[in-house]
């Protein structure tokens, strides 16, 4: 049975500035949809991701801005820092991790691993490993997102 991750409910508080900030990313605009005063729906999928987000009105109850560590894959990190900086789009710059292979945490989180923290190095990965550089940005309700650079896909990836 093969199980796809379609769609997250990404909760905000403000359905008009969420979906400007998601557009501005350059997110593509599938769905605006209000139902009646107590149901909007606004869907987008990331560019080349067959997962996408949706938000609204009527759509969770978890308080905007509670997610964090929400992944997107890029095959260059340079060029993602670039275009998103060009959007006018705050992020933060690209960094590793001591731990060398998965960053835990968000802006300015201390995340627990074996014991330990993790620690953000500035810069790209030292050998540009294939899943090693990262950079975040929030929406405006703090939804934290991680991009991280994926060169080489692990095998049965």
């Amino acid at each position: 049975m093969d199980l796809k991750l379609e769609m997250v409910v990404l909760p905000v508080s403000d359905i008009d500035r969420a979906k400007a900030f998601y557009e501005k990313v350059g997110f593509r605009l599938d769905v605006d949809y209000t139902a009646s005063d107590d149901f909007r729906v606004v869907h987008f999928t990331p560019p080349g991701s067959e997962c996408s987000i949706i938000f609204g009105k009527g759509m969770t109850d978890i308080p905007a801005g509670a997610f964090q560590g929400l992944y997107l894959i890029v095959s260059d990190i340079d060029e993602a820092h670039a275009e998103l900086t060009g959007r006018g789009i705050a992020v933060s710059e690209i960094f590793h991790d001591e731990g060398g292979l998965l960053h835990h945490g968000h802006e300015g989180g201390r995340c627990v691993h074996d014991g330990k923290g993790q620690r953000r190095i500035a810069g790209l990965h030292p050998e540009r490993a294939s899943y090693g550089s990262y950079l975040t940005f929030s929406d405006p309700d703090g939804n934290g997102w991680v991009l991280q650079e994926v060169s080489k896909r692990l095998p049965g990836r």
